[in-house]
């Protein structure tokens, strides 16, 4: 038996041997990225007919590796869970379950086999991929087969796969095995499926004349990936200026329409204000740009000399739902009385602004910041004896910000009161144009107030 296998198994290393020569050359100048795979697979095993085991059911696990386009070594396994025994010979002749012949004592068993194999692949077509097969293994029953329990193994035989893609496909394999000490030649036909790791399934790529600007704004679409600006809307903020634009140009926010916060979109103030769009007050005058556009009718380039208006900004922290001015704020407000009480002619305008927060509503805030504004505004009358129709109180609510708001917290920067005074003929005490410092409030508010939240 093993003289006969050693001389088997010497045949089939030659042969791989030549095989190997021959395809060598080719094989330099291939490769392939992938090389394992992981193949499972069920079949049968089949035996003689005059052996003492019946055919049965089989399955298989293999670890694959491709070394080049021609070669393939897999090491394996395979497992018969239960073989019945045979009670007739390739003739039907019916054995005595005693018998000498075949095995005595041998019931219903199991198998369990071990291999190496060298795949020799013909060629490796788009799809289709056929190759032979030779190896060695060996073979351990639950029983004792013919005097022995564990038989040793020479395997040849073939199979094709068909790849539906680089990670996955299908295998249908019959390998010839000769084992036992009557060198019986038996069979294994499986079928399964292959898997290889690594490979994925190969992308769609589609060749242009380089990076690719879906929407034309001068970004690629990598960049706006980067910066979450749509690559499919060259103005993602709808403030007339691509998105291209505000990057490259102008160094503003292309997800925010209004960059400085000023009341003005960034397309407005490049292209028709003439305004930078990076910062709130272009000529340093004290007022916004949109505020002197929007509200003043002045030139929000020409200086605070020229015609800005004289602004008081007011952060007055009202108690919770209420508008009436604590005590430590009267030294503000004592200020732009004397302002108003030496320009008979001057006028102003009270503002009151608010934050917004997640859950804030819009009409209670509108209205909450007018009162507060009507508020500052009587204050003035009754400490000046100023002429009311000299003052005007207007509410915005939280639609004009000047800073970016939390949505659970607000933004208390925006919680404010501002006062606009406009200089009249009369301003030899004081000059209006001069921005007016109003003094730090030092004293602690009269109440701890939580924020509005309505």
């Amino acid at each position: 038996m093993c003289h006969t296998l050693l001389k088997l198994g010497r045949s089939v290393m030659l042969l791989a041997v030549i095989m190997l020569g021959a395809t060598w050359g080719i094989a330099q100048e291939q490769s392939i990225e992938a090389k394992w795979y992981l193949s499972g697979g069920l079949g049968s095993i089949q035996y003689e007919g005059d052996e003492e085991l019946e055919d049965g059911f089989l399955g298989t696990v293999r670890l694959g590796y491709d070394y080049n386009e021609w070669w393939s070594v897999e090491g394996g396994i395979a497992i018969a869970p239960k073989l019945d025994e045979n009670y007739r010979n390739s003739y039907g002749e019916r054995y005595s379950r005693l018998s000498d012949e075949v095995g005595e004592g041998v019931h219903d068993t199991y198998a369990f086999g071990a291999y190496l194999d060298l795949l020799f692949h013909f060629t490796r077509w788009e799809r289709l991929d056929p190759y032979l097969t030779a190896g060695v293994g060996v073979i351990m029953y639950g029983e004792d087969i013919g005097g022995d329990g564990l038989d040793a193994a020479v395997r040849v035989g073939g199979g094709v796969m068909y790849h539906f893609n680089d990670e996955w496909a299908i295998r249908v394999d019959g390998r010839t095995f000769v084992a036992g000490n009557d060198t019986e030649a038996n069979a294994i036909i499986d079928a399964g499926v292959v898997w290889t790791w690594g490979a994925g399934i190969a992308p769609n790529i589609v060749a242009t004349d380089g990076p690719i600007d879906s929407d034309g704004d001068r970004l690629t679409d990598i960049k706006e990936g980067e910066i979450d600006t749509d690559p499919y809307n060259p103005d993602t903020d709808g403030d007339k200026l691509t998105d291209g634009e505000e990057v490259l140009d102008y160094d503003t926010n292309p997800l925010e329409p209004d960059t400085d916060w000023d009341g003005l979109q960034d397309g407005e103030e490049v292209h028709r204000y003439d305004t930078d769009p990076n910062d709130r007050d272009t000529d340093a005058g004290g007022v916004a740009d949109g505020h002197e556009v929007i509200d003043d009718n002045t030139d929000p380039r020409a200086g605070h000399d020229a015609d800005d208006l004289q602004l008081f900004e007011l952060n007055i922290n009202f108690d919770y739902d209420k508008d009436i001015i604590k005590s430590v704020y009267f030294p503000e407000l004592d200020i732009i009385c004397k302002v108003l009480s030496r320009d008979a002619s001057a006028n102003a305008v009270i503002e009151g602004h608010a934050d917004r927060k997640r859950l804030s509503d819009e009409a209670y805030n509108l209205n909450l910041s007018e009162q507060r504004a009507k508020a500052v505004r009587q204050y003035l009358i009754d400490s000046s004896k100023i002429n009311g129709k000299r003052l005007k109180a207007k509410g915005f609510g939280f639609s004009r910000p000047k800073a970016p708001n939390d949505p659970e917290a607000g933004n208390p920067e925006n919680r404010r009161v501002e006062v606009y005074i406009r200089k009249g003929e009369n301003d030899d005490a004081v000059d209006l144009t001069e921005p007016q410092v109003v003094p730090e409030v030092t004293a602690a508010p009269e109440a701890t107030v939580a924020p509005e939240t309505k």
